[in-house]
């Protein structure tokens, strides 16, 4: 078990998907975002989601956005804003494919000398699955007040370490209804 915060972020605006997609039901739970928090609570000792609002009807620790405005910046400065820690891991609702090899990965790469050590697919990087250290918060606040809110921007100006792997089906982002259907029909 890994003794950091994990956090999924599960709360965008899911407008390609038609509806939220954190809610949608995903292989034998009834939304990703349960079957995601039950698949990080085998590796982590605290698991959290992150989200505008407490919009989860299973029992789980939520983290509300501090800022309006939705974006993965705003989740990441929510988060350090709220938990008194180092580090943390976070992956997306939408990535239910990310497994513990990739977790294991990407901490053996891990060490507070970098802002972020993050997932590089071959599609790129994968800024919604690795892990932040709180040395990022000053340049995410900046990043925020200039309204930059792209963590791939952040993520260049940080000293960020990359863990390249090789299968881009584990970093499957389920943000059309095709994908997600697809998807669950595997």
């Amino acid at each position: 078990m890994y003794d950091i915060p994990a956090v999924i972020f599960a709360g965008g605006k899911s407008s390609r998907m038609g509806e939220d997609k954190a809610l949608l039901p995903f292989g034998a739970y009834p939304t990703l975002s349960e079957y995601q928090y039950t698949k990080l609570q085998q590796y982590f000792t605290t698991v959290y989601l992150s989200s505008k609002n407490k919009k989860f009807d299973f029992a789980c620790s939520v983290i509300l956005d501090t800022h309006t405005v939705s974006s993965p910046l705003v989740a990441l400065v929510s988060i350090f804003d709220t938990l008194d820690t180092e580090s943390v891991f976070v992956l997306s609702v939408d990535a239910p494919l990310v497994d513990a090899d990739v977790i294991t990965k990407l901490f053996h790469a891990y060490h507070k000398k970098y802002d972020a050590i993050i997932a590089k697919s071959p599609h790129g990087l994968e800024p919604l699955c690795g892990i932040y250290n709180r040395s990022i918060v000053t340049l995410a606040k900046d990043a925020l007040d200039k309204e930059h809110h792209k963590l791939t921007r952040l993520l260049k100006d940080a000293h960020t370490q990359t863990v390249s792997f090789e299968e881009e089906a584990l970093f499957t982002n389920l943000n059309y209804k095709h994908e997600y259907e697809a998807l669950l029909l595997r």
